[in-house]
């Protein structure tokens, strides 16, 4: 059986850190984790390829190759993964789909041929079994949650690595949490799953055989769900593996409650994490309590922020526009939130509504339901009737975003970061690919760039005050051309 694995592509968003992967020379930030897990669940005997639309093209002969195509896909994806299936039936190909689109939006693709819904560990055996007997049904569900100590190391093989900025790994799913726009819980449970740390180790150990060295994001709903089995099991294990010394650095998303365990922040650092996404959303009590935000309630958001830079995490952070509660004077409380705050890549987008969230059950009650979610946290979109004038709305979200990616206070921001941040003691070399972002910087932004002044003044600030920290205020310099890229684009 000849499997082809194939990960649709993704449009130029926020995320995709596309205009900053130039500097680089890479295609991708992340390699497609989900497939590459899939391929380890298959049959070993079974030939598989692996084509990641975003850094490579599909061809008429990849699916004439191919007896099945297996594909999965993201919301924001959608567009890319209609198109795909499209050509599969064209081809007359069979296509086997699966992940967070295909679980959320199965009516919408009546001509795949087998929907593998929900976690694969779960639904993915018995289509498997159904497969060899020549009796596959159309679709998988189930409405259990998988066990992830039984999830194998992904097929790392697969994939060109070179094409990649990140590596990527997941430890847990789930989350403890109930904010009511999400739709982690409604997909993966409140109670977080935990893989060992035999199963991270392994993981990591693969990678590095592979060659990689850099950054590994790991991609879970809430990497501090189960904090007791991280601070005893897992950060330890990393401890003792040395990822610095193996040149790696480790990247997450967290919960703000991060900020009141001093100990459990000192080891991820030390265990080689550097960056944190966390969702802030709103400095507004109000809007917090409506959305049921209850971690991030009664406290001082920016003083949490800076407690966590100044322990040597940078904070990347979400914020939303939209909520009930918000009046106008939103736009401007969060431009001085995030400016204050020093958080430099600040995701910000209108409120919305995925299937699954107690959100969309709510406002699909009132009426209030549009569409789907266009998938894009910062496409400006919305699936719901807002309470807010939609046109006041739409312009004081602009305002933002215009306001803080503008060179002057972006370049003010980073400073406020580079002020606070109190990186890891750790010297690793410079690489090939980060003097060429550093040289290409020079000639993008220092020579050509309409933000020209802000970098200089930057450049030099960073070598008389913060040397150490150069390369990072380098590579802000390419994440804020990025941002401003995507959302001068999203304006026009």
């Amino acid at each position: 059986m000849r499997i082809l694995l194939v990960y649709p592509e993704f449009p130029t968003t926020f995320w995709s850190f596309k205009h900053a992967l130039k500097f680089v020379s890479k295609q991708a930030s992340l390699p497609p984790l989900g497939l590459l897990t899939v391929a380890a669940m298959l049959p070993p005997a079974w030939e598989k390829r692996l084509v990641d639309m975003n850094v490579a093209t599909l061809n008429d002969r990849d699916l004439a190759w191919a007896d099945l195509v297996f594909i999965s896909a993201m919301v924001v994806q959608r567009r890319s993964a209609e198109e795909v299936v499209a050509r599969c039936n064209r081809a007359g190909v069979r296509v086997v789909a699966g992940g967070p689109l295909f679980t959320e939006e199965a009516e919408k693709f009546p001509t795949v041929d087998h929907l593998v819904l929900n976690e694969a560990e779960v639904t993915l055996p018995p289509f498997l079994r159904d497969l060899a007997a020549g009796r596959a049904q159309r679709v998988y569900s189930a409405s259990e949650f998988a066990d992830v100590r039984q999830t194998p190391v992904p097929l790392w093989g697969l994939a060109d690595l070179r094409r990649y900025a990140s590596a990527c790994l997941q430890y847990s799913r789930g989350c403890p949490f109930n904010c009511d726009f999400c739709n982690i819980t409604s997909l993966f449970g409140h109670r977080p799953r935990t893989k060992s740390a035999a199963q991270i180790i392994a993981e990591l150990d693969r990678l590095y055989v592979l060659g990689w060295r850099g950054p590994v994001f790991f991609v879970d709903d809430n990497l501090i769900g189960n904090k007791r089995h991280l601070k005893e099991e897992v950060l330890p294990a990393l401890l003792e593996w040395g990822a610095r010394e193996k040149g790696f650095t480790f990247q997450t998303e967290v919960s703000i409650n991060l900020a009141d365990d001093d100990e459990l922040t000192a080891l991820m650092v030390a265990a080689g994490f550097d960056m944190v996404f966390v969702g802030i959303e709103t400095p507004d009590e109000e809007s917090l309590a409506e959305c049921s935000k209850a971690q991030n309630r009664g406290r001082d958001l920016v003083a949490c922020v800076r407690r966590l830079q100044q322990a040597g995490l940078q904070v990347t952070a979400g914020f939303i526009v939209g909520f009930d509660s918000d009046t106008p004077s939103i736009f401007q409380r969060q431009i001085d939130f995030i400016q204050r705050s020093g958080i430099v890549s600040a995701m910000v987008g209108i409120l919305q509504a995925p299937r699954g969230t107690r959100l969309y059950e709510r406002l699909a009650g009132e009426g209030r339901i549009r569409d789907d979610v266009s998938g894009d946290n910062t496409d400006g979109s919305t699936n719901i009737v807002p309470r807010m004038d939609p046109d006041v709305l739409a312009a004081g979200y602009r305002r933002i975003v215009q306001t803080i990616y503008a060179p002057q206070t972006y370049y003010e921001r980073v400073k406020t970061f580079l002020r606070e941040y109190r990186a890891a003691p750790h010297h690793s070399p410079i690489s090939r690919e980060e003097l060429r972002a550093f040289f290409r910087s020079i000639y993008v932004l220092g020579i050509k760039g309409v933000e020209r002044v802000q970098y200089w003044k930057l450049f030099f600030w960073t070598l008389l005050r913060r040397p150490r920290l150069f390369p990072l205020a380098i590579r802000f310099s390419i994440y804020g051309f990025h941002f401003r890229q995507v959302f001068d684009s999203a304006s026009t």
